[in-house]
């Protein structure tokens, strides 16, 4: 029985035979690295998906690649003692690297592990096995130890105390220390190689294919299904369209780059808590696009498609909008560089609370736009997001709320927005619109949400996971509707935790891997999460001012708080309604304003 997980390509080979299990090829096949050689510059992606290499480590003294996996009770056992090691061998020039060699563990998966274990140095992803079989790895978690010329000058055991069903009172040896003290000082390990006592790798196997599948009868259903809401003509959600054969041929490359990592249908949440709106392909769908690819892939019978799959031509997601305001001023936007926040007052005051279903922010030229956000605050005063409505991020998705659900705009009120654009290469121009739906059914809650976050931020230098930790309290019995999450370039991860009155705790979200190009709502099925009074919201975020993050701006000085990405923010967005409340409210559907109501008895609260 296999008691390693299956590699994409062997799960590929067992689809596309159709037939018993093919010859799986296992680290003992790999060939042997001797140790003395010189390694290449390994190649592989980190958390963010971005494609790293050794080079992109530093200079350090020594290197220690730990070879590990998301599932082998070995390597789980030693990331404590791991931690102690990389922080007591950091100030002496030595640099650890978690590299995650098995092919179904997604970089989501990656991440998580490392924040579940409360593990600071990197984690990156070795997605072929190529960094294993390049340093001579066979089992997790065995470890390699380079010296700065990135010669191999230890492979084996971290030490000899745990093994596969049993372990030592005591560590006998401990081979990794001795290795690195003999690297730091000119000498050869005593010991170069040792037995690991761990998880044996399994490398990816080829196979005999008896069918291969077609993009009209196996890979159209699965664009459909999971991709073509934002991959669709006209749409601004997504860079190309992936309608056709020929759309999806133009881009077979990087559908299967995204794929095999996991990277899209975007979703960055931990797969350990589930929302209404997740996404993501199950391991049979991206089996069968890693096989219509390496079958060469064929277009098939267009008697096998299914319907073509058609959208609203409207511009707006929500519909056409019962209101539309427009900027006065058209924004002239540089052809390269960083831009500063605009900001932007549209030139209308509502005369009276005004409730609205729906609400959408639309750009003119939306590829200029990064994110924006929409908030109401009156005349005179500053945008701040305490009174936030919604946005438009990568990622994300207009606010249509659910039946009977609304949100209020005071009386007096304006509407503001934040908008972050980003260049294009060429000189561009831009105009903001928003719009609004008003409801039409019966108002019986009100949109509520808490802000978790703080202007406390002081990220040293070079900190990897720095951590930074607010918390509220809801004031009524409540409902949840749903979660979002706001950072800026340091942001490495986010976790909402409920803690209830009577002592109970459950983590309700966590982001392992944030990214500030992907920021998505977490929505609940209507109605499943409710809330007693007084439970305690917390969010623990993490920030990493490393050089190894790739778009940290200046790892060498502390940042703080402030509204643009090379500084910080941490926001924590919880929505919810009040049980206790039934406003039975209903509106002018022309302009959003509450009508009279017949029982002037039945007020909020009631």
């Amino acid at each position: 029985m296999l008691t390693t997980r299956a590699s994409l390509t062997f799960l590929v080979a067992v689809f596309c035979t159709g037939a018993g299990l093919p010859r799986v090829v296992g680290a003992d096949d790999a060939p042997a690295v001797a140790v003395g050689v010189t390694i290449p510059n390994l190649n592989f992606k980190d958390i963010r998906f971005v494609s790293r290499s050794l080079a992109d480590l530093g200079t350090p003294r020594a290197y220690v690649l730990v070879f590990t996996n998301t599932t082998c009770p070995v390597a789980q056992k030693y990331w404590p003692k791991l931690k102690r090691l990389e922080a007591d061998w950091r100030s002496k020039g030595v640099l650890f690297v978690a590299i995650n060699s098995a092919a179904d563990d997604s970089i989501a998966e990656v991440a998580e592990q490392a924040l579940e274990f409360g593990v600071e140095f990197p984690f990156v992803k070795d997605l072929d096995g190529s960094c294993a079989k390049a340093v001579g790895i066979r089992r997790t978690p065995e470890v390699a130890v380079l010296d700065a010329d990135k010669r191999l000058r230890y492979r084996g055991r971290i030490d000899d105390q745990y093994r596969i069903g049993g372990a030592r009172p005591a560590v006998q040896h401990e081979d990794l220390r001795d290795a690195l003290e003999a690297v730091l000082e000119g000498r050869e390990p005593a010991d170069t190689v040792t037995p690991v006592e761990g998880c044996l790798l399994t490398f990816p196997a080829t196979a005999a294919r008896n069918e291969v599948p077609t993009f009209t009868r196996d890979v159209l259903p699965i664009l459909q299904k999971h991709c073509q809401e934002c991959h669709h003509d006209g749409s601004s959600a997504a860079p190309f369209s992936l309608m056709t054969s020929d759309d999806a041929l133009r881009h077979a490359a990087m559908i299967g780059e995204v794929v095999a990592e996991q990277r899209m249908p975007p979703w960055r949440a931990s797969r350990r808590q589930h929302f209404s709106n997740e996404r993501g392909l199950s391991r049979t769908e991206r089996r069968v696009i890693a096989a219509w690819l390496q079958g060469g892939t064929p277009v098939g019978d267009p008697a096998d498609a299914p319907p073509a799959r058609t959208f609203v031509t409207s511009k707006w997601e929500i519909g056409e909008p019962d209101q539309v305001l427009t900027a006065i001023e058209t924004h002239s936007l540089p052809a390269e560089g960083i831009i500063d926040y605009r900001y932007v007052v549209l030139p209308y005051v509502f005369p009276a609370d005004t409730w609205i279903c729906a609400a959408e922010i639309l750009p003119d030229n939306p590829r200029t736009v990064h994110h924006c956000n929409m908030a109401f605050f009156t005349l005179g005063q500053q945008f701040s997001e305490g009174n936030f409505i919604t946005g438009r991020v990568p990622g994300g998705t207009a606010l249509i709320a659910d039946e009977g659900q609304a949100i209020r705009i005071p009386k007096g009120s304006v509407i503001g927005l934040q908008a972050h654009y980003t260049t294009t290469g060429k000189p561009e121009k831009n105009r903001m619109s928003v719009g609004f739906r008003f409801p039409r059914g019966v108002i019986h809650k009100e949109i509520h949400h808490l802000q978790v976050s703080t202007s406390k931020i002081a990220i040293p230098p070079g900190a990897a996971a720095h951590p930074v930790v607010s918390s509220r309290t809801l004031p009524c019995q409540a409902t949840g509707i749903g979660m979002f999450s706001h950072m800026h370039l340091r942001g490495k991860d986010m976790t909402f935790i409920a803690h209830t009155p009577d002592g109970q705790s459950e983590t309700l979200l966590t982001i392992p891997n944030y990214h500030y190009a992907w920021q998505q709502n977490y929505r609940w099925e209507p109605g499943s999460k409710t809330f007693p009074a007084g439970t305690r919201i917390e969010v623990i975020a993490h920030y990493d001012n490393s050089a190894f993050n790739p778009f940290n701006p200046d790892p060498q000085v502390v940042v703080r708080a402030g509204p643009q990405t090379f500084h910080e923010m941490m926001f924590g967005f919880f929505f919810y309604t009040n049980d206790g409340e039934d406003l039975k409210l209903q509106v002018d559907s022309k302009t959003g304003r509450a009508l009279p109501q017949a029982n002037p008895a039945a007020q909020p609260g009631t």
